[in-house]
């Protein structure tokens, strides 16, 4: 069990946070937990849902997580009747807490398709490799640090079927940069034996946000196109 969930806090409340996967290799779904004591009672929080839709909204569900704080007054009172979940199959179009205001701006390479923005997303670029190949770029924004640099590096290794680093294993895995006076994170991860798949990713701090760039495909095609992926980090500002 130990092994099985993470400790956090979240102000002064500890919040105990738990992640599972189940389902078929067709149809793999993903539940993210948090368990928070307080006052003599427990609160649950449970994000359910296709596998995929669950990974990408793990951010907002982190910065929504650190949002929770003691009410100023009960409300139990006079609580809402429950509303009815929605099915599943909606989450995808369900849109999760962005970062708002002026963001990053940045040129993508001329090779690279941009696709239809989603209300996950801030930008979607795919290319397109040899048999059929392909590659994709998704830029989110997310209140906050989203649990901290560790957290989401780990994130995407969790994705790529490798192990979560601890402290000391993370400095020597980023490279860092100054890009138009952006602090930037860079990280380099080829998947585990299960997953044919490498991962470039950016993580940008701006203001009182996170800026995310994954670029995940085939090893051969990211490796294609791994200088077109840095030209387009080093092409940030902040405007």
């Amino acid at each position: 069990m130990a092994d099985l969930i993470t400790t956090i806090t979240a102000g002064d409340l500890t919040v105990r946070l738990v992640e599972l996967t189940g389902g078929s290799a067709d149809h793999s779904h993903k539940m993210l937990g948090a368990i928070v004591p307080f006052e003599g009672s427990t609160w649950f929080f449970k994000l359910v849902g296709a596998a995929t839709v669950v990974t990408e909204a793990k951010p907002a569900f982190m910065a929504f997580i650190q949002t929770i704080k003691p009410s100023s007054h009960d409300h139990a009172a006079h609580a809402p009747p429950v509303a009815t979940p929605k099915p599943m199959a909606d989450m995808a179009n369900t849109a999760v807490r962005q970062a708002e205001g002026v963001g990053l701006s940045w040129s993508a390479p001329a090779n690279w398709q941009s696709q239809t923005p989603t209300a996950m997303r801030k930008a979607t670029y795919t290319v397109a490799g040899a048999d059929n190949t392909g590659a994709e770029l998704s830029v989110t924004a997310f209140p906050g640090d989203v649990g901290g640099e560790l957290a989401n590096v780990n994130r995407w290794r969790g994705q790529l079927q490798l192990t979560p680093y601890g402290e000391a294993e993370l400095a020597p895995a980023v490279t860092r940069l100054e890009v138009h006076g952006l602090a930037v994170a860079l990280v380099d991860f080829i998947g585990g034996p299960a997953n044919d798949q490498r991962l470039l990713g950016a993580i940008v701090p701006l203001r009182d946000a996170t800026w995310f760039f994954k670029f995940t495909g085939p090893p051969a095609l990211i490796e294609q196109e791994q200088a077109a992926f840095l030209s387009l980090i080093n092409s940030l500002q902040n405007p």
